[in-house]
């Protein structure tokens, strides 16, 4: 598989987030799973991985995948090229480090509450993000006081709406400044807690195999907002 060059994706993305500003239009990625459908929006201030996703989407990269990690009350983990045709018991997580990894763009607005969509990535200092595989939030409702406590540990000022979020919604504040979040799942969110309870091996892995597709459509953002409730 050709490693991505991240000049090339660079050039991709600077025409992307420009015309992004000023356009009624917006990415709306379609996620099929055996157990359901969600539908996910990228975020404009994280270009790179944005480009990159859509860029993925596209070329069919993740279609026929595996939710190959999962972990209830925590996240559900997919995008190992590996496991397209992996066999019971097989050992997945490592695949797509052959690809180009993407700089990190974490920002403070968007953080780890139930939905974010989120790059993996190993211990490489720079945080840099696997350039496939990615993980999608389910994390637990927090108090007030553990919400201050995450923030001390990670360097965070959460907002009253972040705080506020954390504690209805839930998520996984610990991830905060330590992985890049560059979309957030935006329906069915009850979709991870299915696939997250699913009975699995002591790798976390899914005992049956919980497979993906996915497409991406252009669509008026008034058009998202309508259906979906979603606003900009």
């Amino acid at each position: 598989m050709k490693k991505y060059n991240i000049l090339i994706i660079t050039l991709i993305i600077s025409n992307l987030a420009f015309s992004q500003k000023k356009s009624k239009k917006d990415y709306l990625v379609t996620l099929k799973t055996n157990f359901g459908t969600m539908h996910v929006v990228l975020f404009d201030d994280t270009p790179l991985h944005k480009a990159n996703f859509i860029k993925l989407v596209n070329q069919k990269f993740y279609d026929s995948l595996l939710f190959h990690r999962i972990i209830d009350g925590f996240m559900i983990q997919g995008g190992d090229p590996n496991s397209k045709n992996a066999k019971t018991g097989d050992k997945l997580g490592n695949g797509g480090g052959d690809l180009e990894r993407i700089p990190y763009e974490f920002k403070q607005n968007h953080i780890h509450r139930k939905g974010a969509l989120a790059a993996a990535r190993d211990s490489n200092p720079e945080k840099k993000s696997s350039a496939c595989q990615f993980y999608i939030v389910q994390g637990k409702k927090l108090t007030d006081d553990e919400v201050t406590v995450a923030s001390q540990r990670n360097s965070m000022n959460y907002t009253t709406p972040q705080r506020a979020e954390y504690m209805i919604l839930g998520g996984t504040p610990r991830l905060d400044n330590a992985y890049t979040v560059f979309g957030e799942a935006i329906d069915n969110l009850d979709l991870i807690d299915t696939i997250a309870k699913q009975p699995k091996d002591s790798a976390d892995r899914p005992k049956s195999d919980i497979k993906m597709s996915m497409t991406v459509k252009k669509m008026r953002k008034k058009k998202i907002t309508k259906k979906f409730g979603y606003k900009y």
